[in-house]
């Protein structure tokens, strides 16, 4: 199916991100928050974005002004009722999410893909609360969204070979690699990375190494661009520790137990650069 108009509900770092990136490779855009003062600051992030890649001579001014062109903010989840494809990027909680797609899949026209930008939660469970499962995918973006090429895809339980196939092309549309991942907690990305920040944390904990030299081990050591406690700060210590959650409670297994220490910090504050304290100060 054709792909042409497209509605990134969130307006915050990860569908702003979305929504930039679809709208610089041509598809219109309605960029969907319920919050107006999350939209308009989701609008004017990405607009700073594209002056500072104009500044850097990555795009012209033309593209630049073409890509906002197509970019509208919305306000009314009933404007998906004009669009071919969803991309959801709200909290990452799955009442939310299901409440979320229960509504879209009143809204949105018959024909429409129903994607979902989740990290961990599993997109049968999402797809099962619409009467189109075989429309429903999840897109796992990174971040940052305009700096970052991987795509995971992943497949729910009744996720069509069509469905799947209209994704993987509109991916590779936006310049992206994707990559098709069955739906498992997690999915592959989170299931390797959360576990290894999960580790880093423990070994702070009993003393193994500082903070610093935790992140220069593996910088300096495995040539990773980021340290996993910098990296740590930079998600979310929020989000990681949720995220460990859900991979412990999906394969009851005692390694995915979430340290302690990152939970102590959670119940602190402390969730990283967002709070301005984490494993660092910000």
């Amino acid at each position: 199916m054709a792909i042409n108009k497209v509605m990134v509900i969130g307006a915050g770092q990860m569908g702003s991100g979305i929504a930039q990136v679809c709208a610089q490779a041509g598809f219109d855009v309605l960029l969907n928050d319920m919050n107006a003062e999350a939209l308009d600051k989701g609008m004017k992030n990405i607009e700073k974005l594209l002056t500072r890649a104009v500044e850097k001579e990555r795009i012209s001014e033309t593209n630049k002004a073409n890509t906002l062109n197509r970019l509208t903010p919305s306000k009314d989840l009933q404007d998906a009722q004009s669009v071919d494809l969803v991309i959801e990027a709200i909290v990452e909680n799955m009442e939310v999410k299901s409440n979320v797609f229960g509504e879209l899949d009143q809204i949105a026209p018959k024909h429409a893909i129903l994607a979902t930008n989740t990290s961990s939660l599993p997109i049968t469970e999402i797809a099962a609360k619409t009467t189109r499962p075989d429309q429903v995918i999840g897109m796992h973006y990174m971040n940052p969204v305009p700096v970052m090429k991987l795509v995971e895809i992943i497949r729910g339980l009744q996720t069509s070979d069509e469905t799947y196939q209209a994704i993987e092309d509109m991916t590779h549309k936006l310049s992206k690699t994707p990559v098709e991942v069955n739906d498992a907690p997690g999915f592959a990305a989170n299931r390797i990375l959360m576990p290894m920040i999960n580790e880093a944390i423990f070994a702070l904990q009993e003393g193994v190494a500082s903070v610093e030299d935790i992140d220069t081990v593996m910088k300096l050591g495995m040539n990773h661009p980021m340290g996993p406690l910098t990296l740590a700060d930079f998600i979310g210590l929020d989000t990681c520790l949720y995220i460990m959650e859900v991979l412990h409670d999906g394969y009851g297994d005692s390694k995915y137990r979430p340290c302690p220490l990152l939970r102590k910090y959670v119940n602190a504050g402390w969730l990283g650069k967002k709070s301005g304290r984490g494993f660092y100060q910000y």
